[in-house]
């Protein structure tokens, strides 16, 4: 892994702007596997900004996000759908029609994640993932458990997740039970991984997931196995690490 920590956001947001945008560059039909969460609002704002002086373009590139609510209108304001449209998609040349999210409404799921990894076999891997992680570990919607599941699947989402996620919704009853979310083997088929983590709060999970133990307890903890990894981290979440 390659580790950066950051003094102040704006190299932050910039250093991740420039790994997809340097990507772009090299490679215009590059597959995208892209995140939602706080932590990569700031590198889509700058890609828009980027965008809109001249440099970069995602006119031929295609995206994958991780993950989406079960059971959430795509056109409700905390859809994953509808977060990728206000932070990136609405804003860029990206053709809308080459950008997927999980369908977290289709009417068999289970057959909305079978197709959903027809789609990354036949279009991926991900020439670029970005992640996010959860505080206790997760990265997409893969919880801690005894063991992971590979593919996409339905995810039951842990209390404390729902909570971490509660300040998005009008209260906690609101927040979605189940989530469609990426398999940790899909996540780490890709070819370069960025994590992006912001806020003290995520200080022991990224010290666990960097620094210790591989285990399904700490999903994060298995891109310790992938060769390219590069963490982004501010002061808050790199307070422990060196």
């Amino acid at each position: 892994m390659n580790i950066f920590k950051f003094q102040n956001d704006e190299d932050f947001v910039q250093t991740g702007a420039n790994l997809v945008a340097s990507l772009l560059q090299s490679n215009p039909k590059a597959v995208l596997g892209l995140a939602t969460g706080s932590s990569p609002i700031g590198v889509y704002e700058r890609l828009v900004k980027m965008y809109r002086k001249g440099l970069v373009s995602f006119a031929k590139a295609s995206s994958y996000n991780l993950d989406e609510y079960v059971g959430l209108p795509v056109d409700h304001p905390e859809s994953y759908r509808s977060f990728m449209n206000k932070h990136l998609f609405d804003h860029v040349d990206i053709d809308l029609s080459r950008t997927h999210v999980p369908d977290g409404n289709a009417g068999n799921l289970a057959d909305e994640c079978l197709t959903y990894d027809k789609m990354l076999e036949k279009e991926g891997p991900a020439d670029l993932q970005i992640l996010g992680i959860g505080s206790n570990g997760h990265i997409g919607f893969n919880e801690p458990d005894a063991s992971l599941s590979s593919g996409t699947h339905v995810v039951d989402l842990l209390p404390e997740t729902r909570e971490a996620n509660a300040r998005f919704f009008p209260s906690l009853a609101d927040v979605p039970r189940q989530a469609i979310t990426m398999g940790v083997g899909s996540i780490l088929k890709a070819r370069q991984i960025v994590l992006l983590v912001r806020g003290a709060e995520k200080a022991e999970a990224i010290r666990n997931a960097v620094k210790g133990p591989i285990t399904t307890q700490c999903p994060a903890s298995l891109l310790q196995s992938h060769p390219n990894v590069v963490v982004l981290l501010d002061e808050g979440a790199g307070q422990w690490l060196k």
